[in-house]
């Protein structure tokens, strides 16, 4: 009999948004007749702009001649996209290498893959609430998980403590799910006390084009000292609406160097590249050149209408809350509303009260850590109609 990953036994037996999906289709199930409006996970609506399309169909009629057909791909990313990359982060004022691009089909699946790179004694520091995917693969992995608390006290915007060791860091900015943005002088001390202690952050930048405040930072390598010790992640599913099309990129310095226990010095790019060129065969060319468009200025300007059609939705869902005093956290540089349950109720809790009461859906909080247990997502991905339909609906809840 082959021995198991045993750590598999300390992951929770379903993961939050398949408990979501769960009790969603139980209750449609048994009340058809009742329209139901999804504002729980995080999928856009917007159709993909014509921009992008037309790079997509481009790659399609590639494949239909032997002059331009493309079979296996550079598995780190082909160089239109990466040098599209590179471009994109000096507009934004951070320089970056085309070799320290590496080109994937998400941001959860390379998260999730570079603890690859970490041995298993590692201790692993993640905020609570946090995006359940940095708990359950460091888990699967049998790592140990210290966790900072995000907390209304401190805007869930946590610093280190510097008495605390960790050795591999997980930030997310801004936020899934609360939807707050570290500014510059806070990601600063994140940075400084990694270099300190030796460690890795894993930064998390997947809506970075939501930031709308131009004083904070859209990648960690705005800050200084950030290629010492820090690994990025982004992500076109919000960005250019490739949710169901799959394209992300990683970007690992090539400044990230720590010493071996025999003394060698060992490059985490180099080890992402043998990592990838290993157990992955690459993101697909057509949808790497659709990818491409979202770079350029049209491209990008297509991407900043939806995202701003987005940022309405999440209008109409502050001024609801507003409406009734209740305190919340996100949006404004985020797709993401994080508000306090009405009257002291626990997420699950209010979950179902949403449902079979007003047939509206969102995220309990306690599925992203014990200090979420009193909070709720919403997500602004929905159309116009639907998100005033919820928020009124929404109201009859206190009457």
């Amino acid at each position: 009999m082959p021995k198991l990953n045993e750590n598999y036994l300390n992951v929770k037996a379903s993961y939050l948004f398949s408990e979501i999906a769960h009790r969603v289709a139980a209750y449609t199930a048994a009340n058809p007749d009742k329209n139901v409006i999804r504002m729980g996970i995080g999928d856009v609506t917007l159709p993909i702009g014509s921009e992008m399309i037309a790079k997509l169909h481009e790659g399609v009629d590639a494949m239909a001649s032997s002059e331009t057909f493309k079979g296996y791909g550079p598995e780190q990313g082909y160089d239109f996209l990466r040098n599209g990359i590179v471009d994109y982060y000096k507009r934004n004022g951070v320089t970056i290498a085309a070799d320290e691009v590496f080109v994937s089909d998400g941001a959860k699946s390379d998260t999730g893959n570079i603890t690859d790179l970490f041995a298993k004694d590692n201790i692993v520091m993640v905020p609570d609430p946090v995006y359940p995917v940095y708990v359950d693969t460091n888990t699967m992995d049998g790592r140990e998980i210290i966790y900072i608390d995000a907390n209304a006290e401190n805007n869930f915007l946590p610093l280190p403590d510097p008495k605390v060791h960790a050795d591999v860091i997980y930030i997310c900015s801004p936020n899934n799910p609360t939807g707050a943005a570290y500014n510059k002088e806070q990601l600063k001390v994140w940075v400084d006390y990694a270099l300190a202690n030796e460690a890795v952050i894993i930064y998390d930048s997947a809506y970075e084009a939501f930031i709308s405040d131009e004083t904070l930072p859209r990648s960690i390598f705005a800050i200084e000292g950030a290629r010492k010790c820090a690994i990025e992640f982004c992500s076109l599913s919000k960005t250019a609406g490739f949710t169901g099309t799959r394209c992300a990129y990683t970007i690992v310095p090539k400044d990230l160097k720590f010493t071996a226990s025999n003394g060698t010095e060992m490059s985490l790019n180099a080890m992402w590249l043998r990592r990838q060129t290993t157990k992955f065969n690459g993101t697909s060319f057509i949808v790497q050149n659709g990818a491409s468009a979202a770079f350029t200025e049209a491209g990008h300007k297509q991407c900043m209408e939806n995202i701003n059609y987005y940022r309405e939705n999440e209008k109409i869902i502050s001024e609801a809350l507003d409406k009734r005093n209740i305190r919340y956290f996100g949006g404004v540089n985020s797709p993401y509303i994080w508000f306090e349950c009405p009257n002291g109720m626990e997420s699950w809790e209010f979950f179902d009260l949403m449902l079979n009461k007003i047939q509206v859906v969102g995220t309990p909080g306690t599925g992203f850590g014990k200090n979420g247990t009193h909070f709720f997502r919403l997500t602004s991905f929905n159309n116009h109609e639907n998100t005033r339909e919820a928020m009124k609906r929404f109201d009859t809840l206190f009457d």
